[in-house]
């Protein structure tokens, strides 16, 4: 029997909160699908539904590889007190177990039955498919491409990093070669030549992947189809043509979108004027004939009922277009920056949004106003969900350098001799985990103060940071967005709305009970609605919709301030138009 992954009616719940409801889908043999969704949506439920490893509320999974199935959790769970010679054996268990069957028929083949016969061609024809000879040696060749070829396998799992283990229990199933691969983040903890070895691993394997990722080009170039997990919808949704197939679907639902909004405008706009003119311009200037006023009343009182019937028709079909608007496609993300002094105006939010906030008038999300030198200028907070907004400065841009460290130590984690941001300035860095980028954009921000050296800030800062911390859970979203801003709060919440961010439906909930994509989403808005000389950015792909990320780039691209990012986003950084330093070891190459 071939590979058979069907989904029918699945409802699943974490707690009280449901991830999935009514989904149905099914993964054909030899896909290699992605799954992709904010942070919190479901996917590694999902993910573990199809493998077998949880059970739906309602509904059925149906899972069936007869070539073996393996999955790759984001976080192994291996016994610190074994050896990386039994993680091996254990996941070649299956192979393991074949060649000592093997064995045990090829001893008693001498005037072996009909029926011994049989069962040892069909499991040597079984243990070749999947390469059973070939397995230490696929072990060997997986470890080198992962970066693990120095590990030893009488080593001790315990004294493995927890990235090393990672790349071990992904070395070890792509060794296995069982038909059906599960996969939970499988680039994380992976350089670029990892990543690649990886990449052309499974475009070579023969069976079927499944695997959830936020990684764009990995999706770009391993998936032939792709499934979203719509958090809103509670629903799983089906992109054919993999990543870019995606891209494709998302573009023509937004046209279709602007056309169906355009048409309900032109719509509306057609039956009011019919219903406010119609009525009174009933038989007007008609002359009376022949002086016969009966006739002359009867006919115009037909006139008048069939008009009538008519405007009644378009006030009833204009209430029912009220009463199911077409929302307007939100604008284009767009950050702004401060204008120049002397501009006027106000400083808007996202495009078209209208946003009535002057600039300078309040404090960027995690501003850093007061120029000076770290200890003295740490007004910095994280671009979050309960930061408090004071007065800013008022005025326009600030030119020339906006951040100057001189001679900047925090610990053994981060050394920089000089580093200056001016405005304009683009940077993108990069580097592996440990490597103190977080460290660096926490001391430009503020946020932390370094145990040597001096740090100079001139200008609005606007810092995201990696982690949003939640001060005030029940705090609401539209509270937490506002605060500061000089608007109404309907003007706030149609600023926030704008984005396309939140629905209408969640500015009351408790900030506390937002996902971590929401609260990035959150966090990203609050930048979005007050200027900047300088955006700070510590990964800020993370837990966003890969939708979102596509705006969230294009939104820097237009960018005409400062900006200092730090990402391990491989697309992010393909596009990015700036300079782009690796770090490594706390330093920054100038």
């Amino acid at each position: 029997m071939p590979t058979q992954i069907s989904v029918r009616g699945v409802t699943k719940a974490r707690g009280e909160r449901l991830l999935l409801d009514g989904v149905s889908l099914t993964v054909r043999p030899g896909e290699r699908i992605g799954i992709v969704g904010e942070n919190g949506a479901g996917k590694s439920t999902l993910l573990n539904l199809l493998a077998g490893r949880a059970r739906p509320d309602r509904g059925e999974v149906t899972t069936v590889a007869e070539g073996g199935a393996g999955f790759l959790a984001q976080t192994p769970h291996l016994p610190s007190d074994h050896c990386v010679g039994d993680a091996i054996d254990h996941a070649l268990s299956e192979l393991r177990a074949m060649e000592r069957r093997l064995r045990d028929l090829a001893s008693a083949l001498d005037g072996a039955s009909d029926t011994t016969l049989s069962e040892y061609g069909d499991l040597l024809t079984a243990y070749e498919l999947r390469g059973g000879y070939e397995a230490d040696a696929r072990v060997d060749k997986a470890m080198h491409g992962l970066g693990l070829a120095h590990v030893d396998r009488a080593r001790r799992l315990g004294s493995l990093s927890g990235g090393e283990q990672a790349r071990l229990g992904l070395a070890c199933l792509i060794a296995a070669a069982p038909e059906v691969m599960f996969l939970d983040e499988p680039t994380n903890h992976l350089d670029e030549g990892a990543l690649d070895w990886l990449e052309a691993a499974l475009l070579a394997h023969r069976g079927t992947v499944v695997a959830v990722s936020h990684d764009r080009i990995f999706l770009e170039r391993v998936a032939t189809a792709i499934l979203e997990v719509d958090e809103a919808r509670r629903a799983v949704v089906r992109y054919g043509d993999g990543y870019q197939g995606l891209l494709a679907e998302r573009a023509a639902a937004r046209k279709r979108w602007e056309q169906a909004y355009a048409q309900w405008c032109e719509e509306t706009r057609r039956l009011e004027e019919f219903t406010l003119t119609t009525a009174h311009a009933v038989a007007g200037g008609r002359g009376m004939k022949d002086n016969n006023k009966m006739a002359y009343d009867r006919a115009g009182g037909r006139v008048q009922a069939s008009v009538a019937g008519r405007v009644r028709n378009a006030q009833e079909r204009l209430r029912r277009l009220h009463d199911d608007p077409v929302p307007k496609p939100p604008e284009p993300l767009r950050f702004t920056a401060r204008p120049l002094a002397g501009d006027a105006g106000a400083a808007g939010g996202a495009g078209a949004a209208g946003a009535a906030e002057a600039a300078g008038t309040a404090r960027a999300a995690g501003a850093a106003d007061t120029a000076g030198t770290a200890g003295t200028a740490g007004t910095a907070g994280t671009a979050g969900t309960s930061e408090d907004e004071g007065g800013g400065r008022g005025g326009g841009a600030v030119e020339g350098d906006l951040v100057t460290l001189r001679d900047v130590r925090v610990g053994d984690r981060l050394h920089v001799p000089d580093l200056t941001v001016a405005s304009g300035h683009r940077l993108l860095i990069h580097g592996g985990n440990g490597a103190g980028k977080s460290t660096l954009l926490r001391i430009m921000a503020g946020v932390l103060e370094p145990d040597e050296g001096t740090v100079v800030r001139r200008g609005r800062i606007g810092y995201l940071a990696q982690e949003i911390p939640v001060r005030r859970p029940t705090e609401r979203v539209l509270a937490t967005f506002g605060k500061g801003l000089p608007l109404t709060e309907g003007e706030q919440a149609e600023l926030l709305l704008s984005y396309g961010l939140f629905h209408p439906r969640d500015l009351h909930v408790p900030v506390g009970s937002l996902s971590a994509g929401q609260r990035r989403r959150l966090a990203l808005a609050r930048l979005l609605a007050r200027p900047a000389d300088l955006l700070l950015l510590d990964e800020p792909a993370n837990h966003l919709a890969l939708s979102l990320v596509e705006e969230l780039e294009e939104a820097l691209e237009r960018w005409t301030g400062a900006l200092v990012v730090v990402s391990h986003d491989r697309l992010l950084r393909r596009r990015f138009t700036g300079r782009i330093r690796r770090m490594e070891s706390g330093r920054l190459p100038t």
